[in-house]
């Protein structure tokens, strides 16, 4: 099983939640126009993961490979049907992450109507930084977010642009479905997301969190 590192320990995840279309400038970047009433929900599997590496190995026959870097969070107790009043008691630590996307296999299966899994689950699919413990003093709609590719930015904004709050996605999905101790969450990308080529170098971070750096290879 895939692990986190969490206030430098490793932890197992047992699943990756994902927010989609939770800043309104990538819903309109991406063919959009409105944002969704409620929380556009997908997930990775714990095979997707990968966290403390030097380089991803994400094979060029998979196709168009973007970018996209996001605030996460790790749930600290079970969530069912949780509040969003009480959802800030339901997060253990915060950290850097990046979802990628196959994104010809994306558009192709929505064009047909089809599922769009593979896109977003594959090996590598899930990169994550050091998690950190926060204490109430930090507020995660007061960050900066960007993501730099050879030293260039590609992805900046603030993250109180995000459109559904951490306690709303947190209340949302736990209406369905467990939010069980370790799992990620990922509340959604900016503006910005991009191919991403052999040898290239990206840079994710979140203001107050740690940063990563990640070495893309596509033999």
């Amino acid at each position: 099983m895939q692990k986190i590192v969490v206030d430098g320990k490793p932890i197992v995840p047992g699943k990756v939640v994902c927010v989609g279309k939770n800043y309104l400038a990538h819903i309109r970047e991406m063919g959009g126009g409105k944002p969704m009433p409620e929380p556009t929900i997908f997930m990775k599997p714990n095979s997707s993961i990968l966290s403390g590496k030097d380089s991803v190995t994400i094979p060029a026959r998979l196709g168009l490979l973007h970018h996209e870097v996001e605030l996460c969070f790790v749930i600290s107790q079970p969530c069912k049907s949780v509040s969003e009043q009480d959802a800030r008691h339901a997060i253990s630590a915060w950290g850097v992450g990046l979802d990628f996307t196959l994104r010809d296999r994306q558009s192709v299966a929505k064009k047909s109507g089809g599922p769009w899994t593979i896109s977003k689950c594959f090996d590598g699919a899930a990169v994550f930084g050091e998690f950190v413990s926060k204490d109430d003093s930090f507020d995660p709609v007061s960050q900066e977010i960007s993501l730099k590719i050879g030293g260039e930015v590609k992805q900046s904004a603030k993250t109180d642009r995000m459109i559904f709050s951490f306690g709303e996605v947190i209340s949302f999905v736990s209406a369905f479905m467990t939010l069980d101790v370790g799992d990620v969450v990922m509340t959604g990308t900016p503006e910005g997301v991009g191919e991403v080529n052999d040898g290239d170098v990206i840079e994710a971070e979140v203001s107050s969190l740690p940063p990563l750096t990640v070495k893309i290879l596509r033999p």
